[in-house]
């Protein structure tokens, strides 16, 4: 273990615990419930982003800006000048604003921070990063791993902890596994390093609230495992005198409607499709109007920009059923998103509805990465990924038989997503009717208050952490 000099600053670990709610602290809970009496006697809602997902909301947090000013609109967007969508990228250098560890640098001259799995977290500042990095090699193959910084750390970490379980991370297998990996990295980066802020992912329960719904009975599964983590990982940092705030980035609610904006849009005439081998491919670029779906937001652009049909998608979206809210041009600033990077309309759902990327009208017709774990190539976020495909006869089977042709070196389609969007039952992106629906922040320095805390002043805790 390395043993850092004293330093005139104490020291600090952020736990982010994806989806955590006020209704989730009881007796499925029990570190995370006493942990919140311990410290300052309760926790403190925190009124969501718009759009409250994963890449905005953390940015938002460790900026203190909104998205108009850091530039993430969502988890993905659509580039103009390249005419590409973008969905999961990874540099730190798209967000545009300065970081909470780079303002503490500013006046803490040998400040360090490790960030284990938050996004945007290559290339970046912080002295040690650690973030899920597949390799994709030129014969068309996907191998699974992460990228360090240093970059020495890969090897290292992975020989002391094994190999990062990438399917436990995302798809029809993601669980408990990879938070308790990061947890465990978590761990690994403190006793090696010393790191003055741990920032630390832990997506648990963000799976089962999709998939299941927040008022399933099994969540309470997924709440113990968590809980079970996180209490461990509180009690590993207060040994070592460091303090610990717990929060969250949004919360999720139950689901029964799916809209689909392209699937309206093409009806009217205005996708541009291409035919690619037999199959239906989105031209963005040449479509008049379409929509990237983000959770409960999409991000509508146009390339007729004439005020006549601008009024027409208009009309067009607030007759859709389950959109509740139409931001367009200036009135995006009324949440934060009036920056190039968003839609001509920003459009956020009910909370009972969320929005689905599919463009295509049969099924048959669907491209090829439809019915795989494609985050990167798909017109949008799509929670299906989180299931096989329940039309598959012996779905093991076919996975193992899958898995062993692509260990054989046979180029493999891991065609095993379900193109059913009504599956998923639980979302986020909107801000709830109810605030026990909303994310929360307990811990250090965090009292406990009936007025929601503005997610802009999340970072004004994190600086206040390091205050003797």
């Amino acid at each position: 273990m390395m043993h850092s000099p004293e330093k005139e600053w104490p020291r600090a670990a952020v736990l982010n615990i994806v989806g955590l709610c006020e209704r989730h602290l009881g007796e499925h809970t029990p570190n995370l419930s006493a942990f919140a009496q311990k410290v300052n006697g309760g926790h403190q809602v925190i009124d969501p982003l718009l759009p409250a997902l994963t890449c905005s909301a953390q940015s938002t947090y460790l900026t203190g800006k909104l998205p108009e000013e850091h530039g993430i609109v969502g988890n993905g967007w659509y580039d103009r000048e390249l005419n590409e969508h973008h969905f999961w990228k990874q540099s730190n250098r798209l967000v545009q604003s300065k970081k909470v560890w780079e303002i503490l640098r500013e006046e803490k001259k040998d400040f360090s921070c490790a960030n284990l799995f938050w996004w945007y977290n290559m290339h970046s500042s912080v002295d040690y990063a650690i973030t899920p990095r597949p390799l994709y090699r030129a014969d068309g193959f996907k191998t699974f791993d992460i990228h360090t910084q240093p970059m020495n750390l890969r090897e290292d970490v992975k020989t002391d902890l094994g190999d990062f379980p990438f399917h436990g991370f995302w798809g029809p297998r993601a669980g408990i596994t990879s938070s308790k990996w990061i947890a465990e990295s978590a761990k690994w980066t403190e006793e090696k390093w010393n790191p003055d802020l741990s920032l630390v992912y832990l997506p648990h329960l963000d799976y089962d609230l999709q998939r299941l719904g927040p008022n399933d009975s099994k969540i309470s599964k997924a709440l113990m495992e968590i809980d079970q983590i996180a209490g461990d990982l509180i009690s590993f940092y207060e040994k070592q005198g460091i303090r610990v705030i717990i929060l969250s980035e949004y919360g999720i609610t139950e689901v029964k409607n799916v809209i689909y904006p392209n699937r309206v849009f093409r009806e009217k005439g205005w996708l541009s499709i291409k035919d690619e081998l037999g199959l239906d491919y989105l031209d963005c670029g040449g479509s008049r109007a379409f929509a990237i779906t983000d959770h409960q937001v999409a991000h509508i652009y146009l390339q007729d920009e004439s005020p006549r049909f601008r009024k027409e998608v208009r009309s067009c979206l607030e007759n859709m059923e389950g959109v509740e809210k139409v931001l367009e041009g200036d009135a995006r600033k009324e949440g934060g998103l009036h920056h190039h990077r968003a839609g001509d309309f920003v459009v956020f759902s009910a909370e009972d509805s969320w929005f689905a990327y599919y463009h295509w009208l049969d099924d048959s017709l669907a491209p090829d990465f439809a019915r795989c774990i494609d985050v990167h190539r798909k017109y949008g976020y799509d929670p299906a990924e989180l299931f096989v495909d329940p039309n598959i006869s012996f779905p093991t089977l076919k996975v193992a038989q899958k898995l062993v042709g692509k260990k054989l070196g046979f180029r493999t389609n891991m065609d095993l997503i379900p193109l059913d969007a009504n599956l998923v039952k639980g979302s986020h992106g909107t801000r709830p009717n109810d605030p026990s629906d909303c994310p929360i922040i307990m811990g250090h320095g965090i009292k406990p208050s009936e007025k929601m805390l503005p997610s802009t002043e999340v970072m004004g805790y994190l600086l206040n952490l390091f205050q003797k």
